[in-house]
């Protein structure tokens, strides 16, 4: 017997082909049949949905999410689950919860508590990358894959200095990401801009894209910078996968700060020679013009060396405060881009101290102008109270750059959401909604049909998914129903944590997440694992 008949749905597949009209049943988690309108008896099912004026599509994939806890952490999950999102790339900008120690563990759990907040609340019963897919395994909101966080695997090896790693390191860090792809990640990713992972230099680097290649994986780096040089860091990524012959994939791949305004052409010309040339590169962007990290990213390297008990340190210490101070303001720090810092762009969004909630909604400029002070002393003071776990948006990007860009064949949709803190970045709970009803509908940017291609197939191609990504007999049943009229991101900076508008259900594995706009109970969600045989 058929478990669901959805009727009189318009079908946009995902390939990017017109929609259609049509009945789509669903039996045991999979599409079972697609009947076109007007050919022939149609099907019956235990239950039918009546969807006329909804369109149907796969589920959205979000490929740079950081859910690594909250999936954990909240069942609901509506951030996502009302978006349409059914799957979730993990382990994002080369930080994250495994493969660790538990000196490592300890470690990055305080450096991206910003992000994650700090973990009191998980038991965190897994090290190694099975383990932890195997605890998303128990029941999730939502399907989820892992990148290997090569960040953290330099932490576990290597530690937190600014200097090669020895062989016997190196070769400690390819194990750790042969064993993490073995144990079903689909890739794996860098913070270049974050530490430790950043000072590994392109040699490093290759080495351990080749093995990623070798299991059929890509390589998902957050480069070396998005402001000053943001060209050059592009091309060094392209030209590092080329050498290692690894699939290449750019995280949240925007232009941004006055340096780079109407520059998203370039971009895309110099990726458009490479994929001539026969590289394998793809991408994913958010639809917004400002970022979002944590405030302790925006010091200069230096000043994080030795992990985080050292930048605090550092950060007491007058002297060095004022020399960090320097290279902040006036040198442009490299965890800044290159950029010279401009306070007005910075705003708070979050603190994992509640006392300071004061400072959130404003800018540094805005809160240092409250207290009489220079901005520096407002940012200083900020990061030794809140242990560095103040989390920021900066307001640093290009509406033109952030359109050319979403429109490139290899787009990909990533929401990069940081679910953390009072005011997060809208981002998190918009993303989707947000690509159909703004710039597909309203704007015109992009087809419907077209910006489903971006949200679905195209991730599900460069997962290497074979059975996700479009409605089509004998898929999986990841299936979002929107109104193409009404769908919207509910999500505003003024509100960032309201559900979208128009998506009234969701389906994983056949079965309800969302129905009638409204947050089931089913957990549905498992982990993505990849498992290709080494070449």
């Amino acid at each position: 017997m058929t478990d669901l008949v959805i009727k009189d749905v318009k079908v946009i597949d995902g390939t990017g082909e017109p929609g259609y009209r049509a009945d789509v049943a669903v039996t045991d988690g999979r599409i079972t049949r697609i009947h076109p309108e007007g050919r022939g008896p149609r099907p019956t099912a235990a239950r039918t949905l009546d969807a006329d004026g909804l369109a149907l599509s796969p589920g959205f994939i979000d490929m740079h999410a950081h859910s690594d806890l909250a999936l954990i952490r909240d069942p609901d999950h509506s951030a996502k689950a009302a978006q349409g999102v059914t799957l979730e790339v993990l382990g994002q900008d080369g930080l994250s919860y495994a493969p660790v120690d538990d000196r490592t563990l300890g470690q990055v759990r305080q450096v991206i508590a910003g992000w994650n907040g700090d973990g009191s609340d998980i038991d965190f019963d897994w090290r190694t990358v099975g383990e932890y897919l195997d605890r998303l395994d128990r029941g999730i909101a939502v399907n989820a894959a892992y990148l290997i966080p090569q960040g953290t695997v330099r932490m576990y090896a290597v530690g937190w200095d600014d200097r090669d790693a020895t062989d016997a390191e190196l070769d400690h860090m390819r194990r750790l990401v042969a064993e993490g792809m073995e144990q079903g990640a689909v890739g794996m990713s860098s913070g270049l801009t974050y530490t430790p992972g950043m000072y590994a230099k392109d040699a490093e680097l290759t080495e351990l894209c080749r093995v990623v290649a070798g299991y059929d994986g890509y390589y998902c780096p957050h480069h070396r910078s998005y402001g000053a040089g943001a060209l050059e860091a592009y091309r060094e990524m392209v030209e590092l996968t080329r050498s290692a012959d690894c699939s290449l994939h750019l995280a949240h791949a925007t232009m941004n700060f006055g340096v780079n305004k109407g520059k998203g052409a370039d971009l895309l010309e110099l990726l458009d020679e490479a994929i001539a040339a026969g590289a394998d590169i793809s991408l994913d962007t958010y639809p917004y013009t400002p970022g979002a990290t944590t405030l302790v990213a925006m010091l200069p390297s230096w000043a994080n060396e030795g992990g985080p008990d050292a930048t605090l340190a550092r950060l007491r210490d007058d002297a060095t405060a004022e020399r960090i101070r320097h290279h902040v303001e006036v040198i442009g720090s490299d965890g800044c881009h290159g950029v010279p810092m401009e306070w007005d762009t910075i705003e708070i969004s979050g603190v994992s101290d509640p006392g300071l909630a004061g400072y959130v909604g404003k800018t540094v400029a805005e809160a240092a102008a409250g207290h009489g002070e220079a901005p520096w002393v407002t940012a200083r003071r900020l990061l030794l109270a809140d242990n560095l776990g103040s989390t920021i948006l900066q307001h640093v990007g290009h509406e033109d750059n952030v359109r050319a860009i979403m429109k490139h064949p290899v787009h990909t949709g990533g929401s990069d959401g940081i679910l953390q803190g009072v005011k997060p970045h809208p981002r998190a709970y918009g993303t989707f909604p947000h690509y159909l009803g703004h710039y597909a509908r309203d704007l015109g940017v992009l087809s419907l049909e077209e910006t489903v291609a971006h949200l679905t197939s195209r991730p599900a191609a460069r997962l290497r998914l074979p059975d996700r990504g479009l409605v089509r007999e004998g898929y999986r049943a990841d299936l979002v129903l929107f109104d193409p009229d009404t769908v919207a991101a509910g999500s505003t900076f003024e509100a960032p944590r309201t559900l979208p508008t128009g998506i009234p259900h969701v389906l994983i594995d056949g079965k309800f997440v969302i129905e009638d706009g409204r947050r089931t109970d089913v957990l549905a969600g498992r982990s993505v694992r990849r498992t290709p045989s080494k070449s």
